[in-house]
């Protein structure tokens, strides 16, 4: 007997999910829980998904619990509580207009903002340390996109030898 028995209609669901989804936990969930509707052991399909047995039947039970729930809600986690990101909002309302200005009109020595100065800066003008990872979350909340600098090294002069004192003859 199978751990789970689905409707025609939700098997067409999850197969579209499976075949569609950009998020691996749905893909997975929605993985299991279609090889235990077609007589799967949940120890394979654990084996199989490197994740435990038990989580197998948990995502088995999750799903039946919430009948209620359209397919995708009954494949994702829950919200769980945390802590609130108030060092985040007070830095995604700050930085559109910070990284607008040069941050050398603040008297920092660098011509592009970076992680660790932005850092420096919230500490320095707000009163608010907070973390690089904490920086990078916003930006991509934000949808700003960062990469590092990149030092490029020029090419030598046809020159170089003579210049330095050597002979043009290689």
């Amino acid at each position: 007997m199978a751990v789970i028995q689905l409707t025609e209609s939700e098997r067409a669901e999850l197969r579209e999910i499976v075949r569609y989804t950009k998020d691996a936990k749905e893909l997975r969930r929605a993985q299991a829980l279609l090889d235990l509707d077609s007589g799967g052991k949940a120890e394979a399909i654990a084996e199989h998904l490197g994740v435990g047995r038990s989580t197998v039947y948990d995502w088995a039970n999750r799903f039946r619990k919430r009948r209620n729930e359209p397919i995708p809600e009954r494949l994702r986690d829950r919200p769980r509580p945390g802590r609130p990101a108030h060092k985040r909002q007070k830095v995604k309302e700050v930085i559109p207009t910070l990284l607008e200005s040069d941050p050398r009109t603040f008297g920092y020595r660098h011509p592009v903002w970076t992680t660790p100065l932005l850092q420096h800066h919230f500490e320095r003008e707000h009163g608010l340390k907070v973390s690089g990872k904490t920086i990078r979350r916003a930006l991509r909340e934000l949808k700003y996109r960062y990469k590092r600098p990149r030092y490029v090294l020029a090419r030598r002069s046809p020159h170089w030898r003579q210049a330095k004192g050597g002979s043009s003859e290689a």
